[in-house]
């Protein structure tokens, strides 16, 4: 018999293929003698610490084909056998009993010459059995070790509860059919390349990492192929898919200890931890695996042997959770799942669609009821002229063309008016402090002023459609004695056709027409936001700039209003062409504002103090603080630099706090202007200085002048209601944190100094009992419902989701002061990083690990490089608002976001649901520019 042996100095972990010289019958094997054919079977061993061996299985294995490169499961020729001798299973099994007795002979070997090698090995003077005695003891300490690691995994019932190191994402019942059509289009003669392995399982983003677990499940078949069957791939898509935690940890394991010898070392550590990196996009963590390779060494090898085995790797995996008790995420502490909302689908459908109506007029009746008086009065400017004009001469020929053109120009009248309104920020964010402001949407302004554009879009259509296509030709086409009778105001003799649209009115008309279309199709997004590609010099009209400039020609618009309003065929009587009457007062508040931010900007003089280009395309500008620039937090501010253009104004969000005495914006590159003042600053500030990041320069010290800034403001936001909310729900998607900044520092200042107040007031109270009595002891107390109203806030709860790691420095020095100094946990912060893969994801466990290891050891997260813990993939919001809603019973909860529209509706809808089922009320805000 030839039975296979243990390695000289290795421990197998994985089994090993062993050839027996068992004979099968002719046809065994295609291309074979049935004489020299062998039989393979695959044996699984455990060897102990103690020199015993456990015989795990005994299986038929692969059988290698040399002649045609091909490899053949044993299993497979043996079915394609028609007889298999009687002798075979006892032959097996005396098999078995030998290669046990010969592997547990061969351990002992092992074990002698281990300590021969080491009595060698000698340093001079007895060193070599001191050495030996402490290589016996780190031996015996790791043994320890595993037994506890594995009482305490039994104890805990760990194994049931992990959830991680999945390697597919995907959990479809038709996952392997999507593999199966996958290989089907990349298979090239019946079998799949192993450069084509990731795109086939669905890992095309993360191909190094789908190669490399490639190659570790092919190693366990002792091979090294570069292209699989079809029977191959389901037999490796099973073992990747499979339910059972310590298969997944063996892949993994594998994967890591690449010359299969049962250990990893910090080498290997290294490897996998720059694999992982990569496969999450995260650069940085790349230059700093060397570290964190020593890092988790030091944690799982306190002996220093070198090297860590399966057991360990296990033993991290379950600690991480004690490792991650920082910062942990609502989302994953969540008990109050029980809200599940199947109370409101069993409801009967009538009521159902009752309290849907009654909650949708609680949260719109502001809306409601602006928009309802809008249009009542539209109705009624409509009717009024529709009325008036239906007893005009006039009408007898162009009949209801002449009422409707008519009515909707009293409309038009109206709405170009009111347009103005909501774009006179001055007024609206003074107005949005008053009484008013209970009553009134402010925070809609900017899609009120977008829904009258729209009714101006309709009214247009109505009055000049009518008057080209149906009032003109009716009137050039009246008999003379019709004309004579009803429309004689159009002068003595009757017009042409090209006479109505050369005249005053008609040439006024169509430039109106003509300047508010080029306004109102460069305003909308597709333009705006150079959503739609044009081709140089056409792509000029797409972008900021198109839709800033484009505006401005409203200026044109009303001057041809005035004049379009004056030259009247049918009114003839000054005081009855109201147009100026309506034109007045808005144009004249809009103008005084302008007026306002000219002299204000220039009254508003600003020093840069300091510039910083991080990555991501972000620019920061910190600037002095003019004296009588009073600010609230969440408001935002509009500054224009007259090197990138003399004209342009951008609002951004405020990031200093009303306390602090500098003024700060962040601005990230996305459009032309935005664009052209990063490369402005790029020129004149100077390289990166060692350990910091961005490019930082004082104006004082820095050679090159930096370019003139002015500022106007500030202006309202929804966010700066936030001290009315019991707790705080604050939500910003990349650059849209920046308004949630300015609220955490001035949460943090009003807790240092709420606590400072608290110690004066002690004292004082302290003194006042020693010195007066309990007479002058309430003199305190009178301060106390002051301090509760500035602190009505309790709770605030920061969530910032990006995709780019180098995000995080934009606000590193506010994150950090905000751990370092709320010691009483009332504001919580959670970063998320989407381009990491969730956690539990093979592919981001390691990262997992080594960020716990870390903020474990130093206190600093590893991939945002500050004291907050950061959260892979996106988090689940509904878990969050159930959390909130559990934690804070009948508070009132106001959820302010910024960012990309698609999660504005998945939040509000949210906050809609909770609000049926709980006593906590959410309240939604979005951010508008």
């Amino acid at each position: 018999m030839r039975g296979a042996s243990l390695p000289t100095h290795q421990r197998r972990w994985a089994s090993d293929t062993v050839p027996s010289k068992t004979t099968l019958s002719s046809s065994t094997s295609p291309g074979t003698d049935s004489n020299s054919a062998e039989e393979f079977v695959e044996v699984t061993l455990d060897l102990q610490d103690d020199d015993t061996i456990i015989l795990r299985s005994v299986e038929p294995a692969t059988v290698l084909n040399v002649d045609n490169g091909t490899d053949t499961p044993a299993s497979a020729s043996v079915s394609r056998s028609p007889t298999i001798k009687r002798s075979s299973s006892n032959r097996l099994r005396q098999f078995s009993q030998e290669l046990k007795a010969e592997a547990v002979a061969k351990a002992k070997q092992f074990s002698q010459e281990l300590k021969a090698e080491l009595r060698k090995f000698s340093w001079g003077h007895g060193h070599a059995a001191q050495a030996l005695s402490g290589f016996d003891s780190a031996l015996a300490a790791r043994a320890l070790r595993k037994q506890r690691a594995q009482l305490d995994r039994t104890r805990s019932g760990a194994q049931k509860a992990l959830r991680g190191l999945r390697f597919i994402s995907n959990n479809k019942a038709n996952a392997w059919e999507e593999v199966e059509n996958n290989f089907n289009k990349l298979a090239k003669d019946g079998f799949l390349f192993r450069s084509e392995f990731a795109q086939c399982i669905g890992m095309k983003e993360s191909k190094e990492f789908a190669l490399e677990m490639f190659d570790a499940l092919s190693r366990r078949r002792r091979l090294k192929v570069e292209k699989i069957s079809k029977e191959e791939l389901y037999e490796y898509w099973s073992q990747i898919t499979d339910q059972s935690f310590d298969s997944r940890l063996q892949i993994f394991f594998d994967m890591v200890d690449k010359n299969e010898d049962g250990r990893i070392t910090e080498a290997e550590v290294k490897e996998i931890i720059m694999l992982s990196a990569s496969a999450n996009k995260l650069s940085r963590l790349k230059e700093q695996a060397e570290e964190y390779a020593a890092l988790i060494m030091e944690e799982l090898d306190p002996e220093r042997l070198g090297y860590i085995e399966l057991w360990q790797l296990e033993t991290l995996l379950l600690q991480k959770d004690t490792y991650l008790s920082y910062s942990q995420a609502l989302s994953y502490t969540s008990q109050a799942l029980s809200q599940n909302l199947q109370g409101l689908r069993k409801k009967g459908r009538i009521r159902r669609m009752s309290t849907k109506l009654l909650y949708y007029l609680e949260e719109n009746w502001k809306r409601i009821w602006i928009l309802s008086l809008w249009i009542m009065i539209m109705i009624g400017l409509f009717i009024w002229k529709f009325l008036q004009y239906k007893q005009k001469g006039a009408f007898v020929v162009m009949h209801y063309c002449v009422l409707t053109a008519k009515g909707a120009a009293e409309t038009l009248k109206f709405n170009m008016a009111l347009i103005l309104l909501p774009v006179c920020r001055n007024t609206i964010t003074w107005l949005r402090s008053t009484k008013l402001g209970l009553f009134v949407p402010f925070d809609d302004n900017i899609n009120f002023h977008k829904t009258i554009a729209a009714a101006i879009v309709i009214g247009v259509i109505l009055h000049a459609g009518n008057h080209l296509a149906c009032d003109f030709p009716r009137l050039i086409n009246s008999t003379p004695d019709e004309y004579s009778l009803y429309l004689h105001d159009f002068g003595a003799r009757k017009p042409t056709y090209m006479d109505l649209v050369k005249g005053p009115e008609g040439v006024t008309g169509i430039l109106m027409v003509i300047c508010m279309a080029i306004a109102f199709i460069l305003a909308t997004k597709w333009f705006r936001r150079n959503l739609i590609k044009l081709p140089k010099p056409f792509d000029r009209i797409t972008g900021f700039n198109a839709f800033w400039y484009s505006h401005h020609l409203f200026v044109i618009v009303y001057i041809l209003l005035i004049i379009h309003g004056v030259f009247l065929y049918l009114v003839h009587i000054w005081y009855r062409k109201t147009t100026w009457m309506y034109l007045a007062v808005p144009v004249l508040l809009y103008a005084g504002e302008r007026v306002l931010r000219f002299f204000r900007s220039g009254f508003y003089t600003v020093r840069l103090l300091k510039v910083a280009i991080y990555p991501g395309g972000v620019l920061t500008l910190q600037m002095s603080k003019p004296p009588q620039f009073r600010y609230k937090s969440g408001q935002y501010m509009f500054v224009q630099c007259p090197a990138v253009s003399p004209f342009e104004w951008h609002p951004f969000s405020i990031t200093s706090a009303p306390g602090d005495d500098y003024l700060s914006v962040h601005i990230r590159q996305l459009g032309d202007w935005t664009q052209e003042l990063k490369r402005l600053f790029s020129e004149v500030c100077e390289p990166p200085v060692a350990g910091k990041s961005g490019l930082l320069r004082a104006d004082e010290t820095t050679k090159k002048s930096l370019p003139k800034l002015l500022i106007d403001g500030p202006y309202g936001a929804p966010a700066q209601d936030y001290r009315k909310y019991d707790v705080l729900l604050l939500v910003g998607l990349g650059i849209g944190a920046t308004p949630f900044i300015s609220i955490l520092k001035d949460l943090l200042n009003n807790i240092v100094k709420m606590e400072e107040q608290a110690d004066l007031a002690s004292d004082t109270s302290s003194t006042s009992d020693l010195s007066n009595g309990s007479n002058e002891s309430t003199a305190p107390n009178r301060v106390s419902p002051k301090r509760k109203k500035t602190l009505k806030t309790t709770n605030a709860y920061f969530y910032w989701v990006t995709r780019e790691q180098g995000s995080f420095d934009w606000f590193k020095g506010v994150m950090n002061e905000v751990a370092d100094l709320d010691q009483r946990g009332v504001i919580e912060m959670h970063n998320y990083l989407t381009s990491v893969y969730e956690e539990g994801d093979a592919r981001s466990a390691l990262i997992t690990m080594v960020q716990a290891l870390n903020h474990a050891k130093n206190g600093v997260d590893i991939v945002s490089g500050t004291r907050v813990r950061t959260h892979f993939a996106r988090p689940k919001w509904k878990n969050v608002l159930s959390k909130l809603s559990s934690k804070h019973c009948n508070a009132r909860i106001g959820v302010f976001y910024c960012g990309a529209p698609v999660l504005a509706k998945e939040l509000s809808k949210l906050c809609y649901e909770f609000n049926q089922k709980s006593c906590t009320k959410f309240e939604f805000h979005k951010e508008h520019f």
